[in-house]
């Protein structure tokens, strides 16, 4: 049985990653902040504030080494040039940027051939008013993984960024968001957690082995315009 780390599981894109990758057959631990009830016997739940390096790094030392590292943790904050706080740009960078190093840094020495990293970004890594912090850390995510995907791509292990657009998950009702509320892309409706599941679904299976360093964006049009 493959064996996935997925962060951020307990909602969101991360829970519908869970959710898709337990019905495929994998045995899944999901990392958040609060223990997830999912009575699963494929599933185990590790409580750990993953933008605490020292707190993570102690939990990833309980894991044996997985086929799968799914970076889905995210957190959104909005704020024009004047407002910019500081503590927030420190607070997006652990969870998006220094989160995903510490994840990827541990355990890809020791990846076998075949393993796989997704980190789930932002279609806005190509900017968006108001919302440059956010920006900025989804945006440093995918240079990073490219430049993973670089070192890795010899040995047979694989390294993206899922991008979606306005999905509807309870982010979209974080603080800040009634300064910046999300666009309905041209399909009509806002992008559901499960289609972005899929997605990385698709990027862990053999048939996507030829894929990597890539951004994949899913945003139901928006980008066309």
């Amino acid at each position: 049985m493959h064996h996935a780390i997925v962060t951020g599981a307990s909602s969101g894109i991360g829970e519908a990653i869970v959710s898709r990758l337990l019905a495929q057959g994998w045995q899944v631990t999901g990392l958040s902040r609060r223990h997830i009830l999912r009575d699963h016997p494929a599933f185990a739940s590790l409580s750990v504030d993953i933008s605490d390096t020292e707190a993570l790094l102690g939990a990833l030392q309980e894991l044996p080494v997985p086929q799968a590292v799914i970076h889905a943790a995210g957190m959104m904050a909005a704020a024009p040039l004047g407002n910019l706080d500081h503590g927030v740009s420190n607070a997006l960078w652990s969870l998006h940027v220094q989160a995903c190093e510490v994840l990827f840094n541990h355990f890809a020495p020791r990846m076998s051939a075949g393993g796989r990293f997704v980190a789930i970004g932002s279609r806005t890594s190509r900017g968006a008013a108001g919302r440059s912090q956010y920006v900025a850390t989804k945006a440093a995510m995918v240079g990073m993984v490219k430049s993973w995907a670089a070192e890795l791509a010899p040995r047979g292990i694989t390294a993206n960024v899922v991008a979606p657009g306005a999905t509807q998950t309870p982010m979209l009702s974080a603080p800040g968001r009634e300064t910046s509320p999300p666009k309905c892309p041209p399909i009509g409706r806002l992008i559901a957690p499960e289609e972005v599941a899929a997605l990385v679904s698709f990027l862990l299976s053999e048939e996507a082995a030829a894929i990597t360093g890539q951004e994949l964006v899913i945003c139901g049009g928006a980008s066309l315009s």
